[in-house]
């Protein structure tokens, strides 16, 4: 086949988004099928060597001439920028649904309507139960991948420290949340080191409240770390903490934290409790005695954190790229040949 994926951000931009894309393209690739990914992000300085072709920022004319040679149109999270030749040329048009398209009257909410609008005509696929559920259309879950050559287990690391968060300094990613759960467990006796990774416009904030909850002893701000040295810091802890205020359309990056071997606490809200699944446990969102309740369990509970890290495995082998892949092959498959 001749795979046309659209992903507005691409590398050397870095996240979750961007990530599924390059795996995905990586294993179409590897498949035997030829692929090329359109997006609008700028090369940069980085160079980068793909087994597929990218093609960053294309004219009008370009992009038009890409859908004609495409046998079908994936787009990794809808965009109205590179979907508009669907209008004239019609393709198999297959969209992988990550987060929630907005509802309502404001500028983003009538954007959502188009997109809603428009994506009638494509075959959709949803990363989570959840974002299936918001869209109220047809569409095929399939869960997200994760790198499993950069997150995995690896020798030499001693797992002698507690607790770990990694997110962007946002109160939606709910580190306020855990901050006082650990003020709670405190109360009780407990007083698990926290290690903080990441960055974000309200660090002065989230420094502000350790300080005031007496817990600088207790949680270290590690600053930013991405790949290998990301990985190698989720292998030296136990637990990682994912307590998202609002709702997640996923979560990979729990999925990081199991396959470097920490189980996994997280909000229950939207697809994060669908990638944790059996291989941790969950709270109601911002629920901070909740949250404290679960810490206790996996801090104090030798047997269950043993039960839940065994059913790690399993749980990971589903989202390894090349078995999701092959399920959106699959799709691909159908849709170019008519059985939707």
């Amino acid at each position: 086949m001749k795979i046309l994926l659209s992903s507005h951000g691409f590398y050397p931009q870095i996240g979750g988004l961007e990530a599924v894309a390059c795996m995905l393209a990586r294993e179409f690739a590897r498949a035997g099928h030829e692929v090329v990914v359109v997006t609008h992000t700028p090369a940069g300085q980085e160079v980068a060597a793909f087994s597929f072709r990218v093609v960053r920022r294309p004219s009008p004319s370009a992009l038009l001439r890409l859908i004609q040679w495409a046998d079908v149109v994936f787009h990794n999270n809808v965009s109205l920028r590179t979907a508009w030749p669907l209008c004239f040329i019609r393709r198999p048009w297959v969209v992988a649904h990550h987060g929630w398209v907005p509802r309502g009257f404001g500028v983003t909410g009538l954007k959502g309507g188009i997109k809603r609008l428009i994506l009638r005509r494509a075959t959709g696929i949803a990363v989570s139960k959840a974002v299936a559920e918001d869209f109220k259309a047809p569409a095929q879950v399939i869960h997200n991948p994760y790198d499993t050559e950069t997150f995995r287990l690896l020798p030499g690391i001693t797992r002698d420290w507690g607790l770990i968060f990694v997110g962007r300094f946002v109160s939606d990613k709910g580190l306020p949340v855990l901050l006082d759960a650990l003020d709670a467990l405190g109360r009780r006796g407990l007083r698990p080191p926290l290690t903080v990774v990441g960055y974000g416009p309200e660090e002065a904030v989230w420094h502000r409240r350790t300080e005031e909850l007496g817990l600088t002893a207790q949680v270290h701000f590690a600053g930013v770390k991405v790949g290998a040295a990301l990985a190698e810091a989720l292998n030296a802890h136990r637990v990682l903490v994912v307590p998202s205020f609002l709702n997640e359309s996923f979560g990979i990056v729990a999925l990081e934290g199991m396959a470097c071997g920490c189980v996994v606490v997280g909000s229950e809200g939207g697809g994060l409790g669908e990638a944790i699944g059996p291989g941790g446990l969950t709270f109601p969102n911002g629920d901070v005695a909740a949250l404290a309740d679960r810490l206790e369990q996996v801090l104090d509970d030798a047997d269950l954190l043993a039960r839940l890290r065994a059913a790690l495995p399993e749980h990971l082998a589903r989202h390894r790229p090349p078995k999701v892949a092959a399920r959106y092959l699959e799709v691909f498959e159908r849709v170019v040949h008519g059985n939707h």
